[in-house]
């Protein structure tokens, strides 16, 4: 069996993960995921009780119970290279014994929910809304760095995409990547959209702001909002889903993005008060969890 070098995977001297300084027995097998590390304690401000609590960077976690549920809620920071680390280093918590420094027989899934920010790309999709995500679209090229990926990918969606857009060669290829099904349904309800959304490496010039840097192709949005593969249209700007979804198959956990939509690109309008927003958006998501 492959022992995992110190190099590959560092374990701090108290025995917690090197970024996010859990160890293994603070982790649930619910993880709420939320980029903001302030927005840890709005969460953690939901559970009956907080047994563990840990900070580094922007990796802020509190583990605890809801309505009888454990729950984990952990930042990530912005950005799909964060999430590359938080999901790697999840797994081996669950799934690599820090002692032998190999991977376990017996493999374990975590429950891992997203619940963010995002921009909507149609102008029906209102601010202040929930949105679902049923696929991720990832501008970021992070799963193109594993092996596996064209298994779990939408290959026939992804050619469309290109082809429509006009993608430039010296982007990287888009990647598409479902929700795990199980959770999608657990979240679905009357009162959340569902839809396509991508994740971008970039908050400016990757989602089509021009401030002072004019755009590669100046009309991405146009071309975004206005594509359509059988009945699938994009809804929605974010920055993490993409990885989460590729991730997850990829190592074989469960997850799913519901995001606030705060902004509406098309529209041209933004939250007066999203946070009110998120926190309802919270209790839905821990109730929804918790049955």
């Amino acid at each position: 069996m492959r022992r995992i070098e110190e190099s590959e995977l560092i374990i701090n001297p108290d025995g917690s993960v090197f970024h996010l300084h859990i160890k293994p027995g603070e982790l649930s097998n619910n993880v709420i995921l939320v980029g903001d590390p302030g927005r840890v304690e709005t969460v953690a401000g939901f559970f009956d009780e907080i047994e563990s609590e840990t900070e580094n960077r922007e990796f802020v976690s509190r583990t605890g119970t809801y309505k009888n549920t454990r729950f984990t809620v952990l930042s990530s920071g912005i950005g799909t290279d964060n999430i590359d680390i938080v999901f790697n280093e999840l797994d081996a918590l669950v799934n690599v014994d820090f002692n032998t420094r190999t991977v376990k027989k017996e493999l374990k899934s975590l429950n891992i929910v997203r619940i963010g920010t995002s921009g909507s790309l149609q102008e029906d999709l209102p601010v202040d809304s929930w949105l679902l995500s049923e696929k991720a679209i990832g501008f970021d090229g992070l799963l193109n760095f594993y092996d596996g990926i064209e298994s779990i990918s939408d290959l026939a969606f992804e050619k469309e995409l290109v082809k429509h857009t006009g993608w430039s060669p010296r982007l990287t290829r888009p990647y598409v990547v479902e929700a795990d099904k199980e959770l999608f349904n657990l979240l679905d309800g009357g009162n959340v959209h569902k839809g396509v959304t991508i994740s971008a490496p970039g908050f400016y010039g990757p989602q089509g702001r021009v401030i002072r840097l004019g755009l590669q192709n100046p009309d991405i949005n146009e071309k975004l909002s206005g594509f359509n593969f059988k009945g699938q249209v994009i809804t929605n700007y974010e920055m993490e889903c993409s990885a989460i979804y590729g991730l997850s198959k990829l190592l074989g956990h469960k997850a799913s993005t519901v995001c606030a939509i705060i902004a509406n690109r098309k529209a041209g309008t933004y939250s007066e008060n999203y946070k009110l927003v998120v926190k309802a958006l919270i209790q839905y998501v821990l109730d929804c969890l918790s049955r």
